[in-house]
């Protein structure tokens, strides 16, 4: 009951945040302890699309940690071919009940964006990322060409934008 209060609130702000490297979040209004949403990164080589995850929380929340999960495949030191995200934020050990979920998104986005080779979860990949910068580069943009979903459309969200999108329409 407890969780159920907290994620409705969290996800309410993070709805209103207009944070837009998360976007498209789903949750079954029947099951709010399951979110999916893209991670939308804005800088390479990640930025030529979009990555589906879904947050999975327990029950305990925010006792316990969430769980990540990429759906989208990703060449990523810090998260594995199933999508198993090397979090440090989320790992049981360093877990504090008053982390909200904005922190965790804000935090795997930044991971995403900024890879961390003092926490891999792929060897080869990470070694790649230490040895040779330009090959990495060039192979994570390939993959998210060829894995990743389309990046959603840029939609007006200030006033400003608004009236300009308008004008554009008449």
């Amino acid at each position: 009951m407890a969780a159920t209060r907290r994620l409705q609130k969290e996800l309410g702000d993070i709805r209103h945040s207009g944070l837009k490297s998360f976007r498209d979040i789903q949750v079954d209004e029947s099951n709010i302890l399951t979110w999916q949403g893209l991670i939308v990164p804005d800088s390479p080589p990640y930025n030529k699309g979009a990555f589906k995850i879904e947050i999975n929380f327990p029950a305990e929340y925010p006792f316990k940690p969430p769980k990540i999960n990429f759906k989208t495949k990703i060449y990523h030191p810090n998260i594995d071919e199933k999508g198993q995200v090397c979090l440090p934020i989320i790992a049981a050990e360093n877990w504090k009940p008053a982390t909200r979920t904005d922190q965790v998104i804000q935090t795997l986005i930044a991971l995403v964006q900024d890879p961390d080779p003092d926490t891999p979860i792929r060897t080869d990949v990470v070694e790649e990322f230490i040895r040779d910068r330009k090959k990495f580069m060039k192979n994570a943009e390939e993959y998210t060409i060829r894995h990743a979903l389309p990046r959603p459309e840029e939609l007006p969200d200030t006033p400003t934008k608004k009236r300009k999108a308008k004008k554009k329409q008449v």
